[in-house]
């Protein structure tokens, strides 16, 4: 029965995770805007809506913590699905970044923010054991998603148009997240484990945020996040530049880009029960500590060399991987160690630091584009950040002392 909601939680997070798919649709939309509104944009600018859309997904977190506790997670996954269908849906009559920043960035944010805590709430209450892998499993169509939905909007946008294409992904959701979301439910009473102490713990957010573990979290988190929706949000624009470094025209690879969503996808997916599993058995901070280290490995590897198609396509495998971990490792982490009775509020705050993490990520990429002409640029950068970020994941992701 309670691998039910992991399932509708899993289908749920596909739709969600559509999100992901921003590094194919921005280049469909900067066509639109240039081609037919003759708009001149910008890679900042084409960065900001993604950047809005992830930010307000994360500040709203906290706001609809409180709401889930009060409603459910069924009413509030309703009303969040029918808000993330009409801002796809209303992003096809966007004619510039701006317009596509308030109707789909603000609109959208919002509407994932509304609904992405519901299925985990849900499968946090329903598995006391195994919850990282739970939480993994559920967690799993936000990765996913780009494999899925990529595909399909190059497919819909090169027979009816990327505008046509916005309207019937809007349409689609609408059907498929409230009637999915009608079905999550939680337990009457916290189901308690014997090997768990997390389950037992009821910290509430004034005590939470006087806490180191908490921070040492919520930084580690924010790292994490700066890299790898930063990773997302260029994937596309970054195998680009590195083809024609390598002598390959756009048109010749620009659909093996969008292939290779797929594997990138995929990775991101399998990354949530994997680091959800090693969570689970090797406790937080060596989780955290495997995470960024590999992170650090892999964009030493791409800056040193960056003419390699072959080396893009495992360091950014390897990158998604990773925020996908974060994903679960984040989760997990927060109802370990400050448990299940305030969890939505808990997370809902942990999860700011994905929203600071996708703004100053993407700005940070987006100027180090214009100034310098190059992505790769960022990458130093990111070295600096992963390297303070494994300091602090040491020192002060413990299990907290009461």
């Amino acid at each position: 029965m309670r691998w039910v909601y992991v399932l509708s939680g899993l289908i749920i997070n596909i739709c969600l995770g559509s999100i992901y798919s921003y590094s194919v649709l921005q280049i469909h939309l900067k066509k639109l805007f240039e081609n037919e509104y003759g708009i001149k944009v910008s890679a900042t600018e084409m960065q900001i809506p993604y950047l809005i859309f992830l930010a307000l997904f994360s500040f709203c977190m906290p706001f609809a913590g409180k709401l889930i506790e009060k409603f459910g997670p069924q009413k509030i996954g309703i009303i969040g699905g029918i808000l993330l269908s009409i801002a796809w849906f209303s992003a096809s009559f966007a004619k510039s970044p701006l317009e596509l920043s308030i109707i789909y960035g603000i609109i959208g944010g919002i509407a994932v923010g509304t609904v992405y805590n519901c299925p985990l709430v849900t499968v946090a209450k329903w598995f006391p054991d195994g919850r990282g892998l739970a939480l993994g499993i559920t967690l799993i169509g936000f990765g996913i998603s780009p494999a899925l939905i990529s595909p399909i909007i190059d497919i819909l946008t090169n027979n009816y148009g990327i505008k046509q294409t916005l309207k019937i992904m809007g349409l689609a959701f609408f059907i498929i997240i409230p009637l999915l979301a009608s079905n999550l439910r939680t337990p009457s009473k916290i189901i308690k484990s014997e090997n768990e102490n997390g389950t037992e713990k009821n910290i509430k957010i004034k005590d939470m945020i006087r806490i180191p573990s908490f921070y040492g979290l919520w930084i580690s988190f924010a790292i994490a996040n700066f890299v790898g929706l930063m990773a997302i949000g260029i994937s596309k624009p970054i195998g680009i530049e590195i083809a024609t470094k390598s002598g390959i025209s756009e048109k010749e690879i620009t659909h093996i880009l969008t292939f290779l969503m797929i594997p990138f996808a995929i990775s991101n997916g399998l990354g949530r029960p994997l680091f959800g599993w090693l969570t689970d058995k090797l406790k937080p901070q060596k989780a955290a500590t495997i995470s960024l280290l590999s992170i650090l490995f892999a964009v030493i590897y791409i800056y040193f060399n960056s003419n390699s198609l072959f080396t893009y396509v495992i360091v950014f495998c390897i990158l998604w991987m990773n925020l996908g971990g974060w994903m679960a490792i984040a989760p997990t982490t927060t109802a370990v160690f400050f448990g299940l009775k305030n969890y939505s509020s808990n997370y809902g705050l942990v999860f700011t630091a994905y929203g600071i993490g996708a703004i100053l990520g993407n700005l940070t990429v987006g100027i180090i584009k214009d100034i310098t002409g190059s992505y790769l640029n960022i990458f130093p950068i990111v070295m600096i950040l992963i390297f303070f970020g494994v300091i602090i994941s040491y020192k002060l992701l413990n299990f907290p002392k009461f």
